[in-house]
């Protein structure tokens, strides 16, 4: 939860244990996370977390590279551990015996460049056996969140919040200028919403274009950059 208040997204992959308290941890503190499954998008595995499914894909994203109807095949895992390292700036491993999924995710993140942490455990539980064995090859010990952010976020509370520069526009160029948001629009939209001729609103849409200040897409559709 301290990680997605600072605004971190959370990646993990909707397993049963850790994977689900991190998850549900994020989505508490109303941050995003991300869901990768070792199976096909249309099925939900473990089946109890159907709920926490449902969540997660509307507060985050629900991601795979298997095609749908991938059943959850144990072999399926590693490759999506592939994905979820690969998302992420760094991995912290939480619990791991020695030959848990989770110094597999670690491996592949140490291959992509990404940073690696681990909550130390028991010298006594075999939980613990992969974390603390992380530390002493090298990954970074943590104990709170902070001790993350200050590696993948560095500057975050250091830097002074600037609020985002809004362009110098002409008042009909503002009119086109103020119906668009982040999200894309068609052009009819917008020129139901500017109420200005549509002739006039694809010229302003394309100076608005050349002067870096919106984004085209595909289907005439339109958004701020």
């Amino acid at each position: 939860m301290g990680l997605s208040r600072q605004g971190v997204t959370v990646v993990s992959g909707l397993a049963r244990g850790v994977d689900s308290c991190a998850h549900r941890g994020a989505l508490s503190a109303g941050g995003r996370t991300i869901g990768v499954l070792g199976c096909g998008i249309n099925i939900t595995y473990p089946p109890e977390n159907q709920e926490l499914f449902d969540r997660v894909a509307a507060q985050g994203a629900i991601v795979s590279e298997f095609p749908l109807g991938t059943p959850p095949d144990s072999d399926h895992f590693p490759i999506r551990n592939r994905v979820i390292s690969g998302l992420s700036l760094g991995v912290a491993v939480v619990e791991a015996t020695l030959r848990s999924g989770s110094l597999i995710t670690a491996r592949f993140a140490l291959e992509q460049g990404r940073d690696v942490y681990a909550i130390p455990g028991n010298v006594d539980s075999a939980r613990s056996e992969g974390t603390n064995r992380l530390i002493k090859e090298g990954a970074k010990l943590v104990t709170r969140p902070e001790d993350i952010l200050e590696e993948i976020l560095p500057h975050q509370q250091s830097a002074p919040q600037q609020a985002p520069r809004q362009p110098q526009l002409s008042e009909e160029e503002t009119k086109v200028f103020s119906v668009l948001s982040r999200e894309p629009i068609h052009i009819d939209e917008v020129i139901a919403r500017s109420m200005l001729p549509s002739a006039r609103v694809s010229a302003i849409l394309l100076s608005l274009e050349l002067a870096g200040h919106i984004k085209q897409f595909p289907g005439m559709r339109f958004a701020r950059a």
